[in-house]
């Protein structure tokens, strides 16, 4: 690689110019590290006249990032705009087939189009990196590419979703709703003021997912239904039963071979409360990689936000700098194999499900009765009255039972006038 580096950055929104920052304060750092001069020759925005806390050079913007091909040389460009298609996709393609150095902390484009986007790659000879991508401030993709090479796996657990964190450890500890915290998240900056859905849903944690599966297990992305489900029906009332039965609501991202098929899934866990998992809190992110020979490793630190997320992005930049030329998924493309999705509906595990009842006599009983129906034994009932309003809260623990059985079973009750809403389910993770 020739002594100057020229760089682009296309997307100065909160990544894009913090990044921006942190190249010019670091300049000199970044040069003694690797012995490479570093200059950016091209920045691009959708307006050049939005408020900014530093001034645009523009001589060296541009409004369409496209042209920055026609004009400039270059070497390096990150990408900060996001989204999985569009000009994001446009941009790393054309970078890419111009024999371009890639920089993304794009996990929406890459979870979609990752395995072209790294075929492409491959084939100009030049770098696809995504470490800022999966859980910013941790280098877990390097961890897997790099650390644990020889290492085989066999189950990938992580807290993936800051936003999602904020909200159940705020709702334990503030005791308000769901509702409210999320608007304490979006005035922290934690979640979109705008729409902040994708956090929520699961999408985000899912999408982490899956660049996950594909480094852990040599594969490419997995196209596949996926059991996903996110925390807006996270309720108070379950944050309170679940710290009385000394566990935690926790997002978790899974993936993990069962009988060599692959098993992907984002949902709602409850954990207990003295383990690891248990003790990530706030806009914390972490990860449980277990494999052979090394066992489990631990993995944690802030995984979102423009901090964590620059320091991903300047370790991809240094990668690069010291001639690290290597494959985007750690094996070469046509290496990567596909491998059979595990069948979600036979997914077995033990659940949580709390039923609003009327208060009278036989509701428990027709409960235990169409549990048994379906197959699902009961490890724990906890019932609590409200007498005043004639009603009652149930809770049962089961043992493990079929996921595909419980979500039947749940939907049957829909119809029975004697419980007032629909059953609230949540998995537990052992």
């Amino acid at each position: 690689m020739k002594k100057k580096i020229n760089i682009a950055i296309v997307g100065l929104g909160q990544i894009g110019s913090y990044l921006l920052n942190e190249l010019n304060n670091k300049k000199k750092d970044i040069e003694t590290k690797t012995g490479k001069k570093i200059s950016i020759e091209a920045i691009s925005a959708k307006n050049i006249n939005k408020k900014r806390k530093f001034k645009i050079n523009k001589k060296i913007f541009f409004k369409n990032p496209l042209n920055i091909f026609k004009y400039k040389k270059i070497d390096i460009l990150f990408e900060a705009v996001g989204k999985s298609n569009g000009i994001s996709k446009k941009i790393v393609e054309t970078a890419l087939k111009k024999k371009i150095h890639v920089i993304t902390p794009n996990k929406a484009l890459i979870s979609k189009h990752g395995d072209f986007l790294s075929k492409l790659a491959e084939k100009n000879k030049v770098n696809l990196e995504f470490e800022a991508s999966v859980a910013g401030g941790i280098p877990i993709l390097r961890t897997l590419k790099d650390g644990l090479a020889t290492n085989k796996f066999k189950k990938v657990v992580g807290i993936l979703n800051g936003t999602c964190n904020y909200i159940l450890t705020e709702m334990e500890n503030s005791d308000e709703s769901f509702s409210n915290v999320l608007k304490k998240a979006q005035k922290l900056g934690y979640a979109e003021p705008s729409n902040p859905k994708l956090d929520l849903n699961g999408y985000d944690a899912l999408a982490k997912v899956r660049i996950l599966s594909s480094l852990a297990f040599n594969k490419k992305i997995s196209k596949n239904s996926c059991l996903m489900e996110g925390i807006e029906n996270i309720e108070l009332k379950d944050i309170k039963i679940a710290k009385q039965l000394n566990l935690r609501i926790k997002l978790l991202g899974i993936t993990e071979l069962l009988n060599d098929q692959l098993f992907e899934r984002v949902h709602p866990c409850l954990v207990g409360i003295d383990t690891y998992m248990g003790n990530i809190n706030g806009v914390m992110n972490a990860v449980i990689l277990k494999s052979k020979p090394v066992g489990e490793t631990v993995l944690q630190g802030e995984g979102a936000g423009p901090g964590p997320t620059s320091s991903a992005l300047l370790s991809d930049l240094l990668s690069i700098l010291r001639g690290n030329i290597k494959y985007p998924f750690a094996i070469p493309f046509n290496k990567r194999k596909k491998i059979k999705s595990y069948n979600k509906n036979d997914y077995i595990n033990s659940l949580y499900m709390r039923f609003e009842v009327k208060d009278k006599p036989g509701v428990l009983s027709q409960i235990t009765n169409r549990l048994a129906k379906y197959k699902i034994s009961v490890n724990r009932i906890i019932q609590t009255p409200d007498k005043k309003n004639k009603k009652a809260t149930i809770v049962i623990i089961t043992h493990k039972s079929n996921d595909l059985n419980s979500k039947n079973c749940l939907s049957f009750f829909k119809k029975n006038k004697n419980i007032l809403k629909s059953p609230k389910l949540i998995r537990l993770y052992s």
